[in-house]
């Protein structure tokens, strides 16, 4: 083990196909392998909307704007990373005449629409899975034991939505292709890890580093688990009979998921500057599931997470430190 002092610097990333985006003191940054197998590093001008409404950068309203931000640019950097590896590139696929019809009326507008479509089912599927299914499941359940459920009602939906939750990432992580996304991750971590550790970048140290962060978007979505379990079960409490109206009961608790959002944004912001009991309950259960959302790198894409990081940091971990 290493007696450097470890820096908790404002570094952070996402995973893209074949490629990792990096935000840091120099802006944001992507690393993306291309098919000739060169790393294509590019700069991103980004804007922040608080930067022009000082009252959406203060605590917990922060976090709310942060996600949808965060949700914008990880679309576009996922969107540009497709393109930039080769991924969109169908030349050699022999297409059928309505692709061919759609490609001559669409053009390049094509993929944005695909893409738009494929959102919009996204959040419809998660909003069946991770908020009708629960609450669907909790009623079955509290019929079959005649109401002996019903105070704990907030609490075993919760329950029931972390299983969901951790299942779903199981599966889809054996997925070729989401596997390989994963590994991305896991080099993003591991990169970060060995900057705040004050290692040189080199493939042997990032390798020997530790996978698994605490501000990880993983963590995120853990904490807000919790959270929605609490509110949950405390909503349940004070509304017994809407808790009752399936309908109504989801639409209190989706009124609630902007606060959540922004209670869980400041204690990632908090975790990354303290290692305390309670950071290390809470933070517990996120980097536990890191070991499903991140997967060993190969040194190929070790390579694209040193890159990704380089092209944001400064010289010196202390002068990254957040602030």
């Amino acid at each position: 083990m290493s007696d450097k002092k470890i820096h908790k610097t404002s570094v952070g990333g996402q995973a893209l196909i074949e490629g990792i985006m990096m935000q840091g003191p120099r802006g944001v940054a992507t690393a993306v392998r291309q098919s000739n197998g060169e790393i294509l590093v590019e700069h991103h001008e980004t804007k922040h909307i608080h930067d022009k409404h000082k009252f959406l950068g203060l605590p917990v309203i922060r976090g709310m704007v942060n996600f949808v931000e965060s949700m914008i640019l990880g679309y576009k950097m996922l969107m540009y990373s497709a393109e930039a590896s080769g991924m969109e590139d169908m030349e050699d696929v022999e297409m059928s005449k309505f692709e061919k019809w759609l490609t001559d009326k669409l053009g390049d507008k094509l993929m944005d629409i695909i893409m738009g479509i494929a959102t919009v089912i996204g959040f419809a599927l998660a909003f069946v899975i991770f908020f009708y299914l629960p609450v669907l499941i909790f009623n079955r359940l509290n019929a079959w034991t005649d109401s002996a459920l019903t105070n704990w009602q907030g609490t075993i939906e919760g329950v029931i939505k972390i299983i969901i939750f951790v299942a779903y990432v199981a599966i889809v992580g054996n997925m070729k292709d989401i596997r390989r996304m994963f590994q991305y991750h896991g080099a993003e971590h591991k990169s970060i890890a060995c900057y705040e550790a004050g290692m040189e970048l080199t493939v042997e140290n990032v390798k020997k580093s530790c996978r698994f962060h605490p501000r990880c978007g993983t963590s995120f979505i853990f904490v807000m688990l919790i959270f929605s379990i609490i509110f949950s079960t405390i909503l349940s409490k004070i509304f017994p009979s809407i808790a009752q109206i399936r309908v109504l009961w989801m639409l209190l608790k989706l009124l609630f998921i902007p606060l959540i959002m922004g209670l869980g944004y400041e204690f990632i912001k908090y975790a990354g500057r303290h290692d305390n009991l309670f950071v290390k309950i809470l933070s517990a259960p996120g980097l536990w599931m890191q070991r499903l959302t991140t997967k060993e790198p190969d040194d190929d894409i070790i390579e694209v997470g040193i890159a990704s990081i380089k092209a944001v940091i400064t010289d010196n971990p202390e002068d990254d430190e957040i602030k």
